[in-house]
């Protein structure tokens, strides 16, 4: 059913619990064991010097079946292919001498001297890939010659490629006026009605943390507003899904707080409210325009072990219980999230942790999904009463349907607590951090 719900299966519009919506980032971090193999038999086959049928192996270890991201073909010794990645399309040959990739970015009717400066300054924070021209096309290309296209060699520069490019496309254009959108026809629409209630809720979640802020000792409270904050990034991230600038700005007020500098932590606070007071006013209009549905082939973070997703979450729930025992419910609520949405936001999780995490948002938000049109609610914030039959069912579905890659994994449904939001909340993430990931 999940596999309906999150539209990684059969393309419906809609499921049995609600219309198909996309959240959060994509994870690359999910792959079955199958095509797990099919990276060793690139690897060997390319130490076989058998470069095509390596090729073959690698495109068919990156394409994600559920989304249809890589489209693939090969003749003998030559082929071609592309793949999505956001809002841009990576396009390649390959024969027996050579591997070339591009994408398009921008189209540049005049020449612009500020474009070429900032392409020229960009170029060597590249690896593998760098910025060209093409008559009035600005691109980013990457090539190899055959024979030293390792698979890890494809994989980071083509990752290199498309994730710099689907970011860079948006940048450039916002920043500089002579240069035109192009190559964006396969971005899928999302219904105006879906995109209501994303901007009504994006406006209402940052108004309610402002207004929580507000009141608050500046000082003695800095730590708990920073918590409330970068929560609040990464729970629109997640359940806003936004794209273009304003997935970049918020990214930028994330850069706010984490940027290695000696400023308290009061003034990033300061600064944090101050940039998403700009986000409050954004238009109507302009916020839609960053609401659209895109392919990916690469995750935009990289996993890590359990271990650290495990720390984060322990670190919050360590810093909440202050908030519980002295009458801030709210605030204890909004630090136990951050502890796993910024494990959501900052790295590529297994699937199942993020299906875990998405049944903890909807108990939180329950009137976010209802306005999507969801049919499920599992907490009713008014009566304050959870429906605990179905959210131990669906955790059980949720760990049946990994228990053959997962097979340790353990969520003990009867420690939860439903006498509070909080200690549901608190349960909840602990049971998430004493989960024994350790694949199959």
């Amino acid at each position: 059913m999940l596999d309906k719900l999150f539209n990684w299966g059969k393309k419906k519009s809609e499921t049995t619990e609600g219309p198909v919506i996309f959240f959060g980032r994509y994870s690359d971090n999910n792959k079955p064991l199958a095509k797990v193999n099919r990276w060793t038999d690139a690897d060997n086959l390319y130490k076989e010097k058998k470069f095509p049928e390596s090729i073959d192996a690698f495109f068919d270890y990156l394409r994600d079946d559920s989304v249809q991201n890589v489209v693939y073909e090969r003749n003998g010794a030559e082929g071609r292919f592309e793949f999505y990645q956001g809002s841009k399309i990576v396009r390649g040959t390959f024969d027996q001498s050579a591997i070339k990739a591009e994408v398009t970015l921008a189209r540049m009717p005049q020449p612009s001297v500020p474009v070429m400066r900032r392409l020229l300054e960009m170029n060597f924070n590249l690896y593998y890939s760098r910025f060209a021209m093409d008559n009035d096309r600005l691109c980013m290309r990457f090539d190899s010659d055959t024979v030293a296209a390792s698979p890890s060699k494809l994989y980071y520069g083509l990752k290199e490629l498309a994730t710099k490019g689907d970011k860079q496309d948006d940048l450039l254009v916002q920043d500089f006026a002579t240069l035109q959108t192009t190559d964006n026809e396969h971005i899928t629409t999302i219904p105006d009605a879906e995109k209501e209630v994303k901007y009504a809720y994006l406006q209402k979640w940052i108004s309610e943390t402002l207004e929580t802020i507000a009141p608050l000792d500046a000082d003695k409270f800095s730590g708990a507003i920073a918590y409330l904050l970068l929560g609040l990034i990464y729970r629109i991230d997640y359940m806003i899904a936004p794209e273009g600038k304003l997935l970049n700005e918020l990214e930028k007020i994330t850069g706010i707080y984490f940027k290695k500098d000696e400023r308290p932590v009061t003034e990033k606070n300061r600064d944090m409210v101050e940039e998403f007071k700009k986000l409050l006013a954004m238009p109507r209009e302009q916020v839609f325009g960053y609401l659209f549905r895109s392919r990916y082939t690469f995750a935009i973070v990289a996993p890590q072990v359990y271990k650290t997703v495990s720390e984060a979450i322990h670190a919050a729930n360590q810093n909440m219980v202050w908030y519980r025992d002295n009458n801030y419910p709210a605030i204890a609520n909004q630090i136990t999230e951050y502890g796993i949405s910024y494990c959501q936001y900052s790295y590529s999780l297994p699937r199942v942790i993020t299906e875990l995490f998405h049944l903890y948002m909807m108990v939180n938000y329950p009137e976010f999904f209802v306005s999507l049109g969801y049919k499920t609610a599992y907490y009713d914030p008014l009566r304050k009463q959870f429906v605990q039959q179905g959210i131990i069912d669906k955790i059980k579905e949720i760990q049946n349907r990994w228990k053959d890659k997962y097979p340790n994994m353990d969520f003990k449904t009867q420690n939860l607590r439903f006498d509070s939001l909080v200690n549901f909340n608190l349960t909840f993430t602990n049971e998430m951090e004493f989960l024994n990931m350790e694949p199959k």
